[in-house]
This record gives structure tokens, C-alpha cells and sequence, in this order.
């Protein structure tokens, strides 16, 4: 098999429950870099959420790429150079947080700055992004939110009060939006055709490569766009029973260096 692209998720796919990349994970996404193939991160976190991760990895070569915020964002880890970048409007933040205020859900909007919520009483799953992606939490009236540059936006609560919420959320969101739920406690709302899946379409178009040379790795429901774009979707032991019904390929747990895995068994051998 010749892959010549790897798409990998980062939270319950290349860390560990520890939040650690494994050495058999280190050492794997190492090899495949040397033998050639482009092997880039996939997440819904921001670029400050995984330049840490960048380097530990040794992808920050010029030419080397990653995927931010579901795919509104990919950059050049090297140069910083913004291959894609897709944004919401102003009125897009308005119409997210009314109805997130009708719903009784906190909420957040991203930048590349920060995390900004209306919320006074900011939610303890906000403040928990915040620490997992090292962002500054700000918070600002709606009003104050119209010069902002807002990439993603997220409902955050337990999940059983943000399931039941969800199946209140009117159908225009779902044609207007591209809404995922990533964890069982965050629902992210990006401009419609912002999704992993799109951005390494653009990238593999971009590097020449045919789709049926990708390969993409992931866990959960954010992953499924971009596993059912790539010629070779691997789904974690740990993922989803929904997302390993797309699975081309189960790899090993995220506690059991399952990228290592994927990548020794099905790219590099």
C-alpha cells in the first residue's frame, strides 16, 4: 500500500489518556516523516493547543502542515503561512449565542487570540478548554464581540443537559452551520463547509497526492468528515461505535500507541 499522507486526530487518538505522545508514537511518526510521507495534526484545538505537540514530533519543518479548529484553520507550521482560513460573521456569533442563552447552554467563541464568553458565570468546561489548549479566557458583552475574528464557536455543559438541548436546536442551524459534537460535553459550530475532511482534500490537491494515498486517524464524531474523505480510514479501538462503522482499519487504543500501530502496519510495512 502506498500512503502517502497521514491525518491524525489528537485527543484519544495520538495522546494517551495522560495527555502524553507514547515514544512508540514519537518514534513512529518520525519514521514515517523520513520515508517521505506527510504526516500532519488533525484537531479541533487551536494552533496554541498543539505547537507543543508540533515540536515534540518534529513537524515543523517548512512544508509540513496542520489542520486547526476542525479545519477552519490550516497553516504551515514553519512559516505560519495560512493555507486555509475560514471565519463566522459577526451575525453568526449573535445567532449562535441567542440561541445558546434559549437553550440555558454555556458558550464560547475562538479566536486565534483567546476564548471570549458572555457567560458571567463562566462554565467550568470552558476553563477546562481553556487549560487543555493553553488560551487566555476573556469576557466580553456581545456587543463588544463585533470587531472579533471568530473561527469556531462552542456549546459547553454536561452531557446530559447539552444532549437534551440538542434535539431542540432548529434545523436552519444544522443547513447553516457545520455543528459537531466532539466530546460528550463540547458541540462546536464552524461556517458550513469548514470540516477536517475539507481541508485535506485541499491539502492533498495542493501536494499532488491522490486521495486514495491518504490515510486519516481518529476516535470521535468530529474525525468522521475527514475519514470519509480519505482512501484509508483507521478508527481507534477507543473511538465511537458510530465512527469505527466508517473504518476501513481498527487500530490499537490511544493507551496502546495505536498511531504507532496504524502507521507501522499500514504505511510503512
Amino acid at each position: 500500500m502506498s500512503i502517502k499522507l497521514v491525518a491524525v486526530d489528537i485527543d484519544g487518538t495520538l495522546i494517551n489518556d495522560d495527555r502524553k505522545i507514547t515514544d512508540d508514537v514519537l518514534s513512529a511518526v518520525k519514521d514515517a516523516k523520513k520515508a517521505g510521507v506527510k504526516v500532519m495534526l488533525a484537531t479541533g484545538r487551536p494552533i496554541a493547543g498543539v505547537e507543543q505537540l508540533l515540536y515534540e514530533l518534529d513537524l515543523k519543518d517548512e512544508g509540513d502542515y496542520v489542520i486547526t479548529f476542525n479545519g477552519s484553520l490550516v497553516q504551515d507550521t514553519a512559516t505560519g503561512e495560512e493555507i486555509v482560513k475560514e471565519t463566522m460573521t459577526y451575525e453568526d456569533y449573535l445567532d449562535i449565542e441567542f440561541l445558546s442563552r434559549k437553550l440555558g447552554l454555556h458558550m464560547h467563541a475562538i479566536t486565534k487570540e483567546g476564548i471570549y464568553t458572555a457567560n458571567r458565570d463562566i462554565g467550568k468546561y470552558t476553563i477546562h478548554e481553556a487549560t487543555l489548549v493553553n488560551m487566555p479566557v476573556y469576557y466580553r458583552t456581545p456587543e463588544e464581540m463585533a470587531s472579533k475574528d471568530i473561527v469556531k464557536m462552542m456549546m459547553i455543559d454536561e452531557p446530559d443537559v447539552l444532549d437534551k438541548a440538542i434535539k431542540l436546536i432548529p434545523k436552519e442551524f444544522y443547513d447553516k452551520y457545520n455543528i459537531v459534537k466532539s466530546t460528550p460535553f463540547y458541540l462546536e459550530f464552524m461556517a458550513k463547509q469548514v470540516s477536517k475532511g475539507n481541508a485535506i482534500k485541499h491539502l492533498a490537491e495542493r501536494l499532488s497526492i491522490d486521495m486514495s494515498e491518504t490515510m486519516a486517524i481518529g476516535d470521535a464524531e468530529n474525525d468522521r468528515a475527514m475519514l470519509e474523505v480519505v482512501g484509508n480510514p483507521v478508527v481507534m479501538e477507543n473511538g465511537t461505535p458510530e465512527i469505527k462503522e466508517i473504518a476501513k482499519y481498527i487500530t490499537k487504543s490511544n493507551n496502546e500507541s495505536g498511531v504507532a500501530y496504524a502507521i507501522r502496519k499500514w504505511v510503512l510495512n
